[in-house]
């Protein structure tokens, strides 16, 4: 609801901001207001809400004080002090200590009024401070990585510094490491908080927690590469790997087999997310490594995939059809949970009955019956699969394909009046099928069950903000696959470069997808038995794009970089 602002007069950085064009009137006065109720500055509320742009704010309140402003990306953390100012006063005022001469301490801000901040961290800390503008936006990410590399020294830490969680005795530790990691401000419960919420902040997908003989080391997968983020001491290996336990309520006195569980991390009232998590045991203590899932992935939508149209509507077009199977394949981390979860989401209507056999379901879906399947309690595939088709099912999705029981109670299923999703490691659609005649699938069977296969990859995004040209020669373009036909149309080929917006120039994943109708004669060669090499190239004569070529068109299309085409597909 719009505040009534007229009888508000504007001044200062309001007054600026109007004069240098950078706001209207009527959206300073209301950000004016806004500001001052919810007591932020005028700036922040204006970078927060996107109503200006955060670098030209800089350089007017910079002309409206006569100072200069500081480009922070070129400032070097090293020079930061550390453990100077608290947290929490950082968070509060938005204003970061920069570096310390003397009995001086000189702070960022990106608001020149916000006076209180500097009495609030002068009072705190003794020292006499002195103002620096800088860019608001940039501020903020500058602290995010201030405050990360304040947590992540925890692997410095000496024996003092860890007084709330040390214990004593062998066969009692597990006990001690409960009561204390029960206490919210412990050191080990921050630092594996700190490193799981950093995990969801960067995008990573997966954390690993890896002890080796004299040290420990923690890493993400970003964008589908491993990259080192903190280092521990190794002294807390057991501390960290029975805290990780406790949350996923796993028995944390067992270190002699795997172990699976689960953590739900709530980050507010409407959004939570899950990890799956894995034990190891491992030569130097159990290896952990946890499986972000994130619930909105699932629920993005079929456009933002990465499919290109002609695929999308073929996978659109098997899952209008009552009865079939489709078939998601790749390697694990292709993305192939995503593509069936997406096709459920699209699936899931009232008037549907849907269930699922997974191992284990990574992400809850309300209205979709899904079962964890146990084999250790004899609950498997196809013992599953079985209790489905007694409860009157409009469509199954089996987690994995991995044994002939499986398979023929799914394709059973699939021609008798049930739509079929699941999966399969192979790597190409025509893969797929003749490892299903390999299992023992009799190929009229395949034929007349198999509707649609998927194939599939993940290739990192160029980064937007600073993909550079590249300049590739004819004779190279034509050696890594290109037509003559696209060389000759004309294209402009791009490369990473690098920013602090990015991972090393790139940001985000794409799907790369090989999407194969089985069509009439597709359907006489799978009944004939023939090869995978016979059946792809069939597969390319009817107008389906190989993954290769579908990497290619995301190349030519400045999606993805030549280099990462070649490093997820190989012809």
């Amino acid at each position: 609801m719009a505040t009534n602002n007229s009888n508000v007069t504007l001044t200062g950085l309001a007054r600026r901001f109007v004069e240098d064009g950078l706001l209207d009137e009527a959206t300073a006065k209301e950000a004016f207001i806004q500001a001052s109720q919810n007591k932020i500055p005028l700036i922040t509320y204006l970078v927060q809400n996107e109503l200006a742009n955060s670098s030209g704010l800089a350089f007017s309140a910079a002309m409206e004080f006569g100072v200069s402003v500081l480009d922070l990306s070129s400032f070097l953390p090293e020079m930061m002090p550390e453990k100077v100012v608290d947290e929490k006063l950082v968070r509060k005022h938005n204003a970061l200590p920069l570096y310390k001469r003397g009995n001086r301490l000189f702070i960022a801000v990106s608001d020149p009024t916000n006076i209180q901040a500097l009495d609030e961290i002068k009072f705190n800390t003794g020292l006499s401070t002195d103002a620096i503008l800088v860019d608001d936006a940039k501020l903020r990410a500058a602290i995010d990585k201030y405050l990360e590399s304040q947590d992540s020294s925890m692997g410095d830490l000496d024996d003092a510094d860890l007084e709330g969680v040390e214990t004593e005795g062998g066969e009692q530790e597990d006990d001690a490491v409960v009561a204390a990691t029960d206490v919210d401000d412990a050191p080990i419960v921050k630092y594996v908080n700190k490193m799981l919420l950093d995990a969801i902040r960067g995008g990573a997908s997966d954390v690993h927690f890896e002890p080796y003989e004299k040290t420990y080391r923690v890493r993400y997968r970003t964008d589908g590469i491993l990259k080192e983020m903190s280092r521990p001491s190794i002294k807390l290996a057991p501390k960290i790997s029975a805290r990780i336990k406790i949350m996923a309520q796993l028995d944390i006195s067992e270190r002699r087999v795997p172990q699976d569980g689960r953590i739900k991390m709530k980050l507010s009232k409407t959004k939570a997310i899950d990890f799956r998590v894995n034990t190891l045991p491992t030569l130097w203590g159990e290896k952990i490594v946890l499986r972000i899932l994130d619930p909105s992935q699932a629920k993005l939508g079929i456009d933002v995939l990465g499919y290109e149209e002609e695929q999308k509507k073929l996978y659109m077009d098997a899952l209008e059809q009552p009865q079939g199977m489709i078939l998601v394949t790749g390697p694990t981390g292709s993305g192939k949970t995503v593509s069936l979860y997406t096709g459920l989401n699209i699936l899931n209507t009232p008037e549907r009955n849907i269930s699922t056999a997974e191992d284990p379901a990574e992400i809850n879906f309300e209205g979709v019956n899904q079962v964890n399947v146990n084999n250790r309690v004899g609950l498997g595939f196809a013992e599953a699969l079985r209790a489905f088709l007694r409860q009157d099912p409009d469509i199954i999705m089996v987690g994995e394909i991995r044994d002939l029981e499986t398979a023929n109670i799914a394709i059973k299923a699939a021609q008798t009046g049930h739509l079929v999703l699941s999966t399969l490691h192979t790597n190409s659609a025509a893969e797929t099928l003749t490892r299903m005649m390999n299992m023992g699938v009799p190929a009229f069977n395949i034929a007349t069950s198999v509707s649609l296969i998927i194939a599939q990859r993940l290739g990192r995004r160029l980064c937007n903000s600073c993909k550079q040209a590249a300049d590739i020669p004819k004779d190279v373009l034509l050696a890594e696959g290109f037509t003559q036909e696209q060389i000759d149309t004309g294209f402009t080929l791009y490369r990473p470069k690098g920013c602090d917006k990015c991972n090393g120039g790139y940001k985000g994943r794409v799907g790369i997808y090989e999407v194969v109708k089985i069509t009439d004669e597709l359907a006489n060669m799978i009944m004939e038995e023939a090869s995978s090499i016979k059946i792809a190239k069939q597969a390319q004569a009817e107008g389906f794009p190989n993954l290769r070529q579908s990497a290619l068109k995301k190349v030519m299309e400045g999606v993805t970089s030549l280099e990462e085409a070649n490093r997820v597909t190989k012809d």
